[in-house]
C-alpha cells in the first residue's frame, strides 16, 4: 500500500539503553525560566476537590508540570518575541497580517487566508459558510469543537476513520486514514449534495496523535472529486504529521517536513489551523482556502464574529509572533526534538509495561484507562478518574479523552460511548526537560501500580456544550 515502517526509527529509545550509540540534545537553549512549585498531598486534594475533579478547573498555580494541553502553552523563541515589538497594530490592512498570509500561501499553499483568533474562530467560519442543516460531514474521528461547530449548524458528523484508529494497541504506521470504504456509503447512503465538505484531520488527536499518510489523502482527494465533494484540512498538527510522513512512508525520507507539509495541503481544498500547536504562539489560528466564493463568504462572517478581514481577533503582535512561528514548525531539527522528547516519556512508560496507546503519536502519550482500571464501568468516568488521581500523586495536570469528551447523544440524551478511554499527556513544545519527563513518567508509574481499589467519579454539574471543560464530579 506504499505505507512502510522503518522500526528502527519509530521505537522510542530512553538514555542509556546503547552505550553505543551518541545521544541527542534539544535544537535550543534556554534564555528565561519560570518558576514552578510542588505541592504537598494535602494541599493537592483540597485543590482537585475545589475543582470538581476536574483538571480544567484547577488553578495553574497548583500545578507543578502541567500537561493538560499543548495549545497556546509552548515557549516561543528569541526571534517571535524580537517580531513582537514589530506588531503595526493598526486596526485595517496591518503589515503583520500580510507577513502572515505570506507566509501561509508558502508554506501550506493556499490562496486565500482569514486570520482567526483561534482555532474554533476559523471552524465556527466554515461551518457557518458551509453547512446547511441536515447536512452530514464525514471524517476521520470527531474533534470536540469541530464536531460542536458543525452540529451548531445543524450539521451530522460521520465518523469514517479506519477500525485500528479505535484499538490502543494494534500497531499500524498511519492510524489516522480514512476508510474509503465508509466514505462511499455515506456517500451512497446520504448522497453527495448533503456532504458540504470530507473534514479531514492532520495527526487525529483523539485516536491518540496518529497521523494520515500521504497516499491516503490522495485517494480521499480523488473519491471527493468524483463526487464533487470539498476536502478540508485541521492543519492544527499538519507538521508533525509531515514528519511522521517523512519517517514512515516510502518515498519521503529525503524530503524535508516543509515539502511534505505543502504537497499533502496540494490534495486539500483548505484548512482551518489552531496556531496554538505546530506554530508556536500563544494564542491564533486561520482558515485558509483556493475557493474565491467561499473566502468571500468566510471573510464576511469573520467582521461579525472575530475582526476585521485583515486582524481577525489577533493584534498584529501575534500575528508577527505567527508568521515567525510557521518558518520554525517546519525546521526538520525542530521536529525530531519535538517528536523525540513525547517519545522519550513513552519509551520510558513501556519498559515499565504501563498500557498507553501505540503507535505513539505525535504531540502526546495517551494512557488507556480502560487498562488501568479494568472493573471500572465506563459511567464512572475511568479517564477522569485517571486524571485527578495522577494529579493528587504529583501534581501532574492532563486531560480526560474518554466519555466526558464524547458528550451525549442528541437524539436519545445518552452518554456517546467510544472505544477510546484515554488520558492525554501532552507535551508543550520547548517547554520541559528530559528531567520533566522523568518526574512524569514515575508519577504515571505509581499511580499504576496503586490502580487496584480505586474508585470511580460520578458527574455533578454538566454544562449543555463542550462538557470536559466544565463539568464537575465527586468521588463515588
Amino acid at each position: 500500500m506504499g505505507t512502510t515502517m522503518n522500526d528502527d526509527a519509530v521505537q522510542p529509545k530512553t538514555m542509556g539503553q546503547q552505550f553505543g550509540r551518541r545521544s541527542w540534545a534539544e535544537p535550543w537553549k534556554i534564555k528565561m525560566v519560570e518558576p514552578i512549585k510542588m505541592t504537598t498531598r494535602e494541599e493537592r486534594e483540597r485543590a482537585i476537590r475545589e475543582a470538581g475533579f476536574n483538571t480544567f478547573l484547577l488553578k495553574s498555580e497548583d500545578v507543578y508540570i502541567d500537561l493538560l494541553t499543548d495549545s497556546g502553552t509552548s515557549a516561543m523563541s528569541d526571534r517571535q518575541w524580537a517580531g513582537m515589538m514589530l506588531g503595526d497594530e493598526a486596526y485595517a490592512g496591518s503589515r503583520n497580517f500580510y507577513h502572515l498570509e505570506a507566509n501561509i500561501q508558502k508554506y501550506y499553499g493556499y490562496k486565500y487566508v482569514v486570520p482567526t483568533h483561534q482555532g474554533r474562530g476559523a471552524e465556527h467560519l466554515i461551518s457557518r459558510a458551509l453547512i446547511e442543516p441536515g447536512d452530514v460531514i464525514p471524517g476521520n474521528m470527531y474533534f470536540t469543537t469541530t464536531r460542536a461547530h458543525q452540529e451548531l449548524q445543524g450539521g451530522a458528523f460521520v465518523d469514517v476513520i479506519i477500525d485500528e484508529a479505535h484499538d490502543p494497541q494494534y500497531e499500524h504506521p498511519f492510524k489516522g486514514n480514512i476508510d474509503l470504504d465508509k466514505l462511499q456509503a455515506v456517500i451512497d447512503k446520504h448522497g453527495a449534495e448533503k456532504i458540504p465538505y470530507v473534514s479531514l484531520a492532520g495527526t487525529v488527536n483523539m485516536a491518540g496523535g496518529q497521523p494520515v499518510s500521504m497516499e491516503n489523502v490522495r485517494a480521499v482527494k480523488a473519491l471527493c472529486d468524483r463526487h464533487g465533494i470539498a476536502l478540508y484540512l485541521d492543519a492544527t498538527r499538519m507538521a508533525e504529521n509531515a514528519f511522521f510522513i517523512q519517517e514512515r512512508e516510502a518515498g519521503y525520507a529525503n524530503k524535508s517536513v516543509a515539502e511534505i507539509l505543502k504537497e499533502f495541503c496540494s490534495y486539500t481544498d483548505g484548512a482551518w489551523m489552531s496556531a496554538k500547536k505546530d506554530s508556536l504562539v500563544n494564542i491564533g489560528g486561520w482558515l485558509a482556502v483556493n475557493s474565491q466564493e467561499v473566502y468571500d463568504i468566510a471573510s464576511n462572517w469573520v467582521v461579525v464574529f472575530e475582526g476585521l478581514h485583515t486582524y481577525g481577533g489577533m493584534a498584529g503582535r501575534d500575528m508577527e509572533a505567527l508568521a515567525i512561528g510557521i518558518e520554525e514548525q517546519v525546521q526538520d531539527d525542530h521536529m525530531r526534538s519535538r517528536i523525540g522528547q513525547v517519545r522519550y516519556l513513552g519509551g520510558l512508560l513501556e519498559e515499565w509495561g504501563i498500557p498507553i496507546v501505540r503507535p505513539i503519536g505525535g504531540h502526546a502519550i495517551f494512557l488507556d484507562a480502560k487498562r488501568f482500571y479494568p472493573e471500572m464501568p465506563q459511567d464512572e468516568f475511568p479517564a477522569q478518574t485517571l486524571a485527578a488521581e495522577l494529579y493528587l500523586d504529583s501534581g501532574i495536570r492532563a486531560m480526560e479523552r474518554g466519555i466526558v469528551s464524547a458528550g451525549r447523544n442528541a437524539a436519545t440524551g445518552d452518554h456517546n460511548r467510544p472505544k477510546l478511554e484515554l488520558v492525554r499527556l501532552t507535551i508543550p513544545r520547548r517547554v520541559y526537560t528530559q528531567a520533566h519527563m522523568d518526574v512524569t513518567a514515575e508519577a504515571v508509574k505509581a499511580v499504576y501500580d496503586g490502580a487496584a481499589g480505586t474508585c470511580g467519579l460520578r458527574m455533578v454539574y454538566e454544562p449543555k456544550y463542550l462538557r470536559f471543560f466544565q463539568a464537575r464530579f465527586e468521588r463515588l
